[in-house]
């Protein structure tokens, strides 16, 4: 896959696991409607200059309006004026599923469930409690990996290694051959780990409230 159809399944499923609207395709990436006060509506864009930026993303300078570009923090800010912000980078990573063992150590258990496209893997511990989980959503043959988060109290643990991993056997069983994801800088070094590979950096920017 090249970079453009990546980022396209990566909003298409990043929506279904949200639980919101399909994203509408935009020249050069697509516009997604998320409906969160600090989070209104996103654009995501794959290939832009700042002439189509600004057609763009400027009509709505509103607060919660988010952009996501592939490309540099650098060259983001200087295409944007102010009330917009940068926020944190993010990677845009890739992978082809595969069945690999491994499974948490006790007394941490694993399980997998479906909702509405979405499929989830959880980590216990023995009182039940979720340690870890994350999410994955289709898109075609591509598989969408999105909310990856390990419990502050159980961290270090290999329970992140563990549910994505579970992810992979259910994505390689429904037929699903690629994962998808934007990482952040936290999430980077355990994605890599798993055979996670960079394929683009993702610089982002938002208007804040006030």
């Amino acid at each position: 896959m090249d970079i453009a159809d990546m980022i396209m399944a990566w909003g298409r499923g990043w929506a279904v696991s949200r639980g919101v609207p399909p994203p509408v395709e935009v020249p050069g990436g697509f516009r997604a409607e998320v409906g969160l006060p600090h989070h209104r509506v996103r654009h995501v864009l794959h290939t832009w200059s700042a002439e189509s930026l600004h057609a763009l993303v400027l009509p709505d300078s509103a607060p919660g309006a988010w952009v996501k570009v592939v490309g540099s923090r650098d060259d983001l800010r200087a295409a944007l004026p102010a009330p917009w912000t940068t926020a944190a980078d993010g990677w845009l990573m890739s992978t082809e599923f595969t069945v690999e063992p491994g499974r948490p150590v006790a007394p941490y258990r694993t399980e997998v469930t479906e909702s509405g496209g979405t499929v989830t893997a959880v980590a216990r511990d023995a009182d039940g409690t979720p340690a870890a989980w994350a999410h994955l959503a289709r898109a075609g043959a591509v598989g969408v990996v999105d909310r990856v988060e390990t419990a502050p109290e159980h961290r270090r643990r290999g329970l992140g290694s563990a549910v994505m991993r579970a992810l992979g056997r259910h994505a390689v069983e429904s037929g699903m051959a690629t994962g998808v994801l934007v990482a952040t800088k936290d999430g980077c070094g355990l994605y890599r780990a798993l055979g996670w590979e960079v394929r683009a950096g993702i610089a982002a920017a938002w208007v804040p409230a006030g």
